[in-house]
């Protein structure tokens, strides 16, 4: 996220927002902000809340307490003003195949007052679907709707874009190209993107921040970078005895080593600690040829804060 987008107002602001289902919580007092020309992720195992909490923002589903504001418009308060700078998309759009694209988008700008052709070719331009908008959708690749779902959702010049697993059934480029629209879409356009999906590894190239949520509770809003860099790392040392001395850092340290190979023990420990464990080998006499951290990716930080569970 840009300093800008840091210095300005929320797009996006939950105080202390809960959800009760009779006696069960199902969310319990979400605080967080999210800017515009950010792309913010929700992460959560199943169960955690993100689905309830993408919902309430929209308002499918009323809050129990707290509050959601939208561009400073209340939820509770003023929602028409409020849902007037959303757009969204949950999973798959639903477009009438047997009209073209461009056909589609006129059919939905009738719904909206001022809604100009010009307005809808100018976002069919910013999706890049200019040289196929005239063929019938049901000629459209997946990839190809999903850019006309957001096309639409992006007609009535909302602020905030809310995309609930937008890669469900995207072949490997057709993901690319939605990221690097969504991308386009906060850093040119200024729109907050709000994503949730169970890709991790594609939340990682998506996200500027995640929102982490936990049996309906916040964990924490960091900067992925921030996030992964945190916890555990995974440190490879080559050495001339893996036995001896995945021995030596049992004993000596309590740390339980894997072995890769007879000449290699992986470690999953603090960086801070690596020094110690290197000094340990060496004064047990074991020889090291080389210490490596290991990269670690945003799915091994989630199972890490997560005790292991998986993704929605």
């Amino acid at each position: 996220m840009s300093t800008n987008a840091e210095a300005s107002k929320p797009a996006v602001k939950l105080e202390h927002v809960s959800k009760r289902i009779g006696r069960k919580t199902i969310i319990d007092d979400l605080s967080f902000d999210i800017y515009g020309g950010e792309v913010f992720g929700f992460l959560g195992p199943n169960g955690a809340g993100k689905t309830t909490t993408i919902r309430m923002i929209v308002g499918l589903m009323r809050m129990s307490h707290g509050n959601i504001y939208i561009q400073g418009h209340s939820i509770r308060g003023e929602f028409k003003k409020a849902i007037a700078q959303v757009g969204a998309i949950v999973e798959n759009p639903e477009m009438y195949k047997f009209l073209t694209g461009y056909q589609n988008l006129v059919h939905y700008a009738r719904m909206i007052p001022g809604i100009s052709k010009e307005r809808i070719m100018e976002v069919v331009k910013l999706v890049e679907l200019q040289d196929r908008i005239h063929e019938k959708v049901k000629r459209y690749s997946l990839g190809m709707r999903q850019r006309l779902g957001v096309a639409q959702a992006l007609l009535h010049h909302p602020s905030v874009l809310i995309l609930d697993e937008p890669t469900n059934g995207l072949d490997p480029q057709g993901i690319h190209d939605l990221r690097t629209y969504l991308h386009k879409l906060s850093r040119e356009e200024g729109v907050a993107v709000i994503v949730s999906s169970h890709l991790l590894s594609e939340m990682q190239l998506m996200c500027d921040r995640i929102g982490i949520l936990q049996k309906g509770k916040l964990i924490g809003v960091e900067t992925v970078d921030d996030f992964i860099e945190k916890g555990t790392a995974k440190v490879r040392i080559e050495v001339d005895d893996a036995r001896i001395a995945a021995q030596a850092v049992k004993e000596k340290l309590a740390i339980d080593a894997i072995l890769p190979d007879e000449t290699t023990i992986e470690l999953p420990i603090e960086h801070e600690k690596i020094p110690v464990v290197v000094d340990t080998l060496v004064l047990s006499k074991i020889k090291i040829y080389s210490v490596a951290t290991a990269a670690k990716s945003l799915e091994d930080r989630f199972l890490e804060v997560t005790g292991g569970k998986s993704v929605e």
